[in-house]
């Protein structure tokens, strides 16, 4: 297991480092790969005193100020997606779950169209006001969907999913009603709930991060645990789990990171459905594995939809929700097939 886990790990972030690279060096300005380690590292120390600077003033100003920041929220988001996923897709043995299953992202929704609607979303906190807004409610949309959930001081998975779906369309319907309450500002509303990473400064970064950092270390150490959910609950007890404990450690960690997630890009569809789903083809699956990889590879697949976002049709952006769906589903087509071909053998 360590074997494979270093294998592949160590596969995996050689990819990430690689994706951020050309992330930082495509655009309308394209910096070359070597220019772009050289920025990077003649900030360094000692190190940086010994690399020639071979790029221009222009080149630099691009990499730190406009294209980094933005880099790193997106490694930081789908990192978030990714590996919130794969905990729900484990603790609800569903594996068409994924991190808006309780309905978070239309939480996080209301607040920042209610901000946007009577235009407070500077007025508050500056540039922090939808995030810790949309943070705030989306977290009390949790809390809401645990006490509905809550029976006999137990938490069916089934009646988990219910009370998320209903949550999720009540809170819709507000962002609806929101939305036809005025045409100055739907637009506005609408780029926010489609997901975006642009004009996104460090600031973002810093209010997701510390939620990511406490939220993984949270996550990790449930592999074993979710591994043997996949046996049923009562098994898992006889096995050593303490079964209410993890199913509500594991639902509340994960969504507070996607509501920090969502916080900061809007809603980014198909990341935390598609990234573990994909995993678990190429790597089985152990939970052990998969939680790793999973906050791995969704950091790639956010970086790689960004930076198809933002250069495909430039100067013009495409929302970021809108390239991971058209990314996801095909390949969910492609399953679907792959499923009823299995089905017709079997």
């Amino acid at each position: 297991m360590k074997r494979k886990l270093w294998i592949w790990g160590g596969g995996a972030i050689v990819l990430l480092l690689l994706s951020a690279t050309a992330a930082l060096s495509v655009g309308s300005v394209r910096v070359p790969f070597g220019h772009v380690w050289g920025i990077l590292l003649h900030q360094l120390p000692w190190l940086g005193e010994r690399i020639p600077e071979t790029w221009s003033v222009a080149s630099e100003q691009i990499i730190w100020k406009v294209r980094l920041p933005r880099v790193a929220l997106g490694l930081l988001v789908g990192a978030a997606l990714g590996l919130a996923g794969a905990a729900f897709q484990g603790v609800l043995r569903n594996p068409l779950a994924d991190p808006y299953t309780l309905g978070v992202s239309s939480g996080a929704s209301v607040g920042a169209s209610f901000l946007i609607l009577f235009g407070l979303q500077f007025s508050l906190l500056g540039e922090w006001s939808v995030p810790v807004v949309a943070f705030a409610t989306g977290a009390l949309t949790l809390g809401a969907v645990l006490l509905l959930a809550r029976t006999e001081g137990k938490l069916r998975m089934e009646t988990v999913i219910l009370s998320g779906v209903v949550m999720q369309a009540f809170l819709g319907s507000f962002v609806s009603l929101m939305v036809s309450m005025s045409k100055q500002v739907i637009n506005e509303i609408v780029f926010w709930m489609m997901g975006s990473l642009a004009l996104r400064g460090w600031s973002y970064s810093l209010i997701l991060l510390p939620y990511l950092a406490v939220g993984a270390a949270i996550l990790l150490g449930f592999g074993r645990a979710m591994n043997l959910f996949a046996l049923g609950e009562r098994q898992a007890a006889h096995l050593g789990v303490h079964v209410e404990r993890t199913k509500l450690v594991v639902l509340i960690a994960s969504t507070l990171i996607t509501a920090a997630a969502v916080s900061v890009s809007g809603v980014i569809a198909f990341v935390g459905l598609l990234v573990p789903h994909l995993l678990r083809l190429l790597v089985g699956p152990d939970y052990r594995l998969l939680l790793p990889l999973s906050l791995i590879g969704g950091a790639i697949y956010v970086v790689w939809a960004d930076t198809l976002a933002r250069t495909l049709l430039s100067p013009t952006e495409i929302p970021l929700g809108v390239v991971t769906a058209f990314m996801g589903a095909p390949f969910f087509a492609y399953l679907l097939r792959r499923r009823k071909r299995a089905i017709r053998e079997g």
